[in-house]
């Protein structure tokens, strides 16, 4: 499965490299992480807990980060078995654009499944990875933009005190 999008993050092109290498913003990003360790030099090691479809399983794998030119470019790849229920496997080659005060990330991923979850059938699967992608992107997109002009204190919800909390941190 092949999917290949881009997003507008209206954050510079500095905080958003830092968030790609950062390992608690690709914890809070990745749908269904429950545990994240390692860096960007050496890779990561994380746990997803993911149902597709009637198969939930605990994937337990390896990402790293190869291919990297500092502010521009990076792949992003990942390896997990789940067990009884298979495994998947799959990367994202990502380009950054400075487009004004905003970021353009670029991606094109592709995913990869074998075992029981591979028996659902190939339109369960491709459905499953593109709502996986937009919501890796759309979780990283949200943590890494500022908060809005608009996000005044006494408007303060639960979704506007995350949005940003990485560009926080950071000074930004």
């Amino acid at each position: 499965m092949n999917l290949t999008g881009s997003r507008t993050i209206n954050a510079d092109i500095n905080t958003v490299w830092a968030g790609l290498l950062d390992p608690e913003v690709l914890k809070a990003c990745v749908p269904g992480c429950t545990e994240m360790s390692g860096s960007a030099d050496d890779g990561f090691e994380a746990t997803v807990v993911q149902k597709v479809g009637p198969v939930k399983a605990t994937f337990k794998g390896a990402v790293t980060i190869s291919d990297r030119v500092e502010h521009e470019s990076l792949t992003i790849s990942g390896e997990g078995k789940g067990g009884p229920a298979g495994f998947a496997k799959g990367g994202a080659d990502v380009r950054l654009e400075t487009e004004g005060d905003a970021t353009v990330l670029h991606y094109d991923v592709e995913a990869k499944v074998g075992g029981k979850i591979a028996q659902l059938g190939s339109r369960i699967i491709d459905g499953f990875a593109k709502k996986m992608a937009d919501q890796f992107f759309t979780n990283f997109q949200e943590a890494v933009e500022p908060p809005g002009e608009d996000d005044g204190a006494e408007n303060d919800t639960e979704e506007t005190k995350k949005k940003g909390w990485f560009s926080k941190l950071r000074g930004a």
